[in-house]
C-alpha cells in the first residue's frame, strides 16, 4: 500500500514539482496551499508524513506544527519542515517544536525523497494492531517504555512523546548503562547515513529531559561521546 505524503506550501510551482516527483517515487500525494487547509487535511486524512513550508501567510508552518503536536490524533505523524531560512537557530526552533527533519530551500528533490523514505522507514506504527512487536516493556528505574502499546510512563505517569522522542528514549533505555554516541543515535534513530548536525541529537535530548521531569537525572551526558540511561545514585563509572 502506498504511503501518503501531504505537501504544504503556498507556492504552486513547488507543490506541483513535489507532487510529480513524489508520485513518480511511488507515494500517494496530497497538497495544501495554506496552514488551515493543512491542519484540516491532516485531521481528516491522517497522512503518513507531512512536508511543511515554514514561511506561509496567516498560519505559518511553525504554528501548524504546534497544532499538530498538541493534537492526540496527529502528534505521531512525522513532519519535515521546508524553509528558505537556513540559520541554525531556525533549525533548532523547528526541532524544539517537534519537527522530525528540516530541509533548507533550494533543495535537491532526490535528497528530500531519500529523507522522506528514511523517516517513514523508522516510523512507529500509528495503529496498535499494525505493530508486529511483542508486548515488550523496557524499564530503567522509574522509566517504563511499552513497545507494544507505544507508551512511556515515568513513575506511573504517562508521557506524550513524538515518534522521534519515543524511538530515541527506547534506544537509550534498551542500552541502559551503556553509552550511545551521537553518531550511533543519528544512525539508529534518524536512519541517516549522511552527516547530520549533532545538535539535532542534543536538542531532542534536551526536550526529553524536560518531559522526563523528576526522572531527567537518569539521562546523563558523557562529555565528548554521547548519552546514556544511568542510575544517578550509582555515580559515574
Amino acid at each position: 500500500m502506498k504511503k501518503t505524503v501531504l505537501v504544504v506550501d503556498d507556492e504552486k510551482d513547488l507543490r506541483d514539482l513535489l507532487d510529480y516527483n513524489l508520485s513518480q517515487a511511488g507515494f500517494r500525494v496530497q497538497t495544501a496551499m495554506d496552514g488551515a487547509t493543512a491542519v484540516a487535511s491532516v485531521r481528516r486524512e491522517k497522512p503518513d508524513l507531512v512536508l511543511l513550508d515554514v514561511m506561509m501567510p496567516e498560519l505559518s508552518g511553525t504554528e501548524v506544527l504546534k497544532i499538530l503536536r498538541s493534537d492526540p490524533g496527529a502528534r505521531d505523524i512525522p513532519v519535515i519542515l521546508l524553509t528558505a531560512r537556513g540559520e541554525e537557530i531556525d533549525r533548532l526552533l523547528g526541532f524544539e517544536l517537534g519537527a522530525d527533519d528540516y530541509v533548507t530551500k533550494p533543495f535537491n528533490v532526490r535528497e528530500l525523497i531519500l529523507r522522506v523514505r528514511a523517516i517513514l522507514k523508522r516510523g512507529v506504527p500509528r495503529r496498535l494492531h499494525e505493530t508486529d512487536q511483542a508486548a515488550e516493556v523496557l524499564r530503567a528505574g522509574p522509566i517504563e517504555v511499552d513497545l507494544g502499546q507505544y507508551r512511556v510512563r515515568v513513575s506511573g505517569q504517562a508521557l506524550e512523546l513524538t515518534i522521534t522522542e519515543f524511538k530515541l528514549l527506547s534506544d537509550l533505555v534498551r542500552a541502559a548503562g551503556r553509552v550511545r554516541s551521537r553518531d550511533k543515535l543519528l544512525s539508529e534513530v534518524w536512519s541517516y547515513d549522511a552527516e547530520v548536525m549533532s545538535r539535532t541529537v542534543d536538542t531532542h535530548i534536551r526536550r526529553l529531559r524536560e518531559k522526563l521531569g523528576p526522572a531527567a537525572g537518569w539521562l546523563t551526558t558523557v562529555r565528548g561521546v554521547g548519552y546514556r540511561i544511568h542510575d544517578p545514585e550509582e555515580g559515574e563509572r
